[in-house]
C-alpha cells in the first residue's frame, strides 16, 4: 500500500482505516505488516465492542473473534503469494452473499487464543489494519478461476 492510500470511513460509518484497493496491495501489506488475519463482518467498530464470536450452530460464545490467517504456511513453499492471498479471501466470499451483503472483509492483527468449530483462529487484542475493497474480491475470484482444478468457496 502506498502512502497515498486514502483512509475511508467504511460501512460501519465509524472505522476510519486505509482501504486496500488491489490484490497486489494486499500482498504488499501481508509482507510488510507480518501476521495478519482477514475477517468478514460489519466492521471493526461493531466487533471491537463484542470481542468474541458466537458459534452459529450452538450459540456458544467463543473466546475471541473468528478470523482467517493471511500468513503463508511453510508447506506452500515458494509458490505465488498472490494465489495464497486470493485463496484466503475466496474461501469465505460466500459470507457476503449469505448475509445479504451486510458484511465485508477487513484485515487485523491480533493474538490467537483458540480455534473455532471450523478450526479457524479465534483472535483477541484486535488491532484493525485496513478495509479490503470489494473490487479485490473480483481479482481474487479471477486468480482462483485460473487454476486447473475446480475450487469453490467453503460452505456448510
Amino acid at each position: 500500500m502506498t502512502q497515498t492510500t486514502p483512509r475511508t470511513p467504511a460501512p460501519d460509518g465509524e472505522a476510519d482505516l486505509p482501504t486496500v484497493a488491489s490484490l497486489r496491495e494486499l500482498e504488499e501489506l501481508v509482507v510488510r505488516r507480518g501476521p495478519l488475519y482477514v475477517r468478514w463482518s460489519r466492521g471493526p467498530a461493531r466487533d471491537m465492542g463484542r470481542t468474541r464470536s458466537v458459534d452459529e450452530l450452538t450459540g456458544i460464545p467463543m473466546p475471541g473473534l473468528s478470523a482467517n490467517p493471511l500468513e503463508v504456511e511453510a508447506w506452500w513453499g515458494d509458490r505465488s503469494l498472490r494465489l495464497w492471498v486470493a485463496r484466503r479471501l475466496y474461501d469465505y466470499c460466500h459470507l457476503r452473499r449469505d448475509r445479504d451483503g451486510d458484511v465485508r472483509p477487513w484485515t487485523l492483527r491480533g493474538r490467537e487464543v483458540g480455534r473455532g468449530p471450523d478450526n479457524e483462529p479465534l483472535v483477541c487484542d484486535i488491532e484493525p489494519v485496513s478495509w479490503i475493497d470489494l473490487a479485490v474480491m473480483a481479482e481474487a475470484e479471477a486468480e482462483v478461476a485460473r487454476q486447473r482444478r475446480p475450487w469453490g468457496p467453503m460452505r456448510r
